[in-house]
């Protein structure tokens, strides 16, 4: 029989060493990227030619991206949802995708051929670290409409010779069944919908790590993945690896897990990334709390330049090892738009997430904040098979210096997500 044949463009060999450059040797490479990117860009791109009109035409060092302007969702949104930062005539693009919309209007995505297979290059990174071979049979279960998810990902499985199974138009119970006939390997999907994949199989008599032959899988999408007391109910029930992934579709998949499961490596030979304090507002520290800004190197039909993720993380700078990626401890911890103030304390959904996910008696929960006339007032609702949600509320004041009224919910009466689970309300900033 005929072997099947690695497509991508880098073996990986080259791309492990790519993640073991030393610092100076790594920005001689992204300088190199950037300006050739804007050497790209601005003769066809008119907002960029527009927006970097007064910026130097090349930069002589990294440090120089800095008199470059920041770029920001609300930017790119046109009339009717379509894009301002485009290219080419639109007859040269081949893919269309849009955002899902959850944080203002939906954005459609286009990308070139050669832009897709720059993102699919860059999954190799994030497959690489999960250990998929081309011996491995994916399941990919997610609902295959124009959100960008795990397309991607599908594709970058059949380039490595991987089987891919589409998961789209299932219920839960039909994915678990198809897994158990393809023989999947491989679990592609939120890390709620993993949870909610083991709660559907407990209710039907599957047995996930004795009936399913699942014993990696990649998720993505949320903070799940390196929010370790998350990670490792998901691992306990499946009787699996976990590997985190972060990706955008403004900006493409930027992040893959760190073998240890305790962050996400910046793909820094696709991406250069900055960090600005969200305390100050300048270049953050090691360890500080900064948000995300990144500038894709390999995609110019649809180019962002210091685009603003809004994501939330601690940066690490590796100095040995054979990954010396950036590395964001714990990945992503929230974003600017996530994190609530309560009574004067910052809180994280992934905070709140990694206590709740210590608790494997606790199934489902919803997180809401409201006002008692002047007064925060935090209401947290938990399906509780044990049903004792004043030890909740203990560990919540112990950990977060706050007291949250914890109430017992009915057993599947909270709702359940395949996709980006919607368990934080914040009723403030509704008045």
């Amino acid at each position: 029989m005929q072997s099947k044949v690695l497509m991508s463009h880098l073996s990986i060999e080259q791309r492990r060493q790519f993640e073991s450059l030393d610092r100076e040797l790594l920005e001689e490479h992204q300088l190199a990227r950037v300006n050739n990117l804007l050497s790209t860009i601005r003769p066809q791109n008119k907002f960029y030619a527009t927006k970097l009109v007064d910026c130097p035409q090349q930069l002589e060092s990294l440090e120089q991206l800095t008199e470059l302007p920041m770029t920001t969702k609300e930017e790119l949104v046109g009339e009717n949802g379509n894009p301002t930062n485009v290219t080419w005539p639109l007859d040269r693009y081949v893919r269309y995708h849009q955002t899902s919309g959850t944080r203002g209007r939906p954005l459609t995505v286009l990308d070139t051929s050669e832009d897709w297979q720059w993102w699919v290059d860059c999954w190799q990174y994030v497959l690489d670290a999960a250990q998929v071979t081309e011996s491995d049979r994916a399941m990919l279960a997610f609902s295959f409409g124009p959100f960008i998810g795990f397309w991607s990902a599908h594709d970058a499985l059949v380039d490595r010779g991987t089987l891919a199974i589409p998961g789209g138009g299932m219920s839960t119970l039909g994915r678990l069944e198809m897994m158990q006939r393809t023989g999947a390997t491989v679990l592609f999907c939120t890390p709620t919908y993993a949870l909610h994949l083991g709660e559907v199989a407990k209710q039907n008599g599957f047995d996930l790590a004795a009936d399913l032959q699942i014993r990696k899988i990649v998720v993505a999408g949320e903070p799940g993945g390196s929010i370790p007391a998350t990670c490792a109910r998901i691992e306990a029930a499946w009787g699996a690896q976990v590997t985190d992934h972060s990706g955008a579709s403004e900006v493409g998949p930027w992040g893959f897990g760190d073998t240890r499961g305790t962050g996400l490596h910046v793909l820094e030979s696709e991406f250069v990334a900055e960090f600005i304090s969200v305390e100050t507002g300048k270049s953050a520290a090691e360890g500080e709390l900064a948000q995300l800004v990144l500038t894709p190197l390999g995609r110019s039909g649809m180019p962002v330049i210091r685009y603003q993720t809004g994501d939330l993380v601690r940066p690490y700078w590796p100095t040995e090892g054979e990954n010396r990626f950036v590395l964001l401890s714990g990945g992503v911890l929230g974003r600017t738009d996530d994190m609530f103030v309560v009574r004067g304390v910052n809180i994280f959904p992934s905070s709140i997430e990694e206590i709740l996910h210590s608790f494997p008696e606790v199934a489902e929960y919803r997180f809401t904040i409201g006002k008692r006339g002047e007064l925060d007032e935090m209401l947290l609702e938990v399906e509780d098979l044990l049903q004792q949600p004043s030890r909740i509320a203990e560990a919540l004041n112990l950990r977060l210096g706050l007291r949250v009224e914890v109430q017992q919910a009915e057993p599947q009466s909270l709702p359940r997500y395949e996709g980006k689970g919607r368990r934080f309300i914040d009723e403030r900033k509704s008045d």
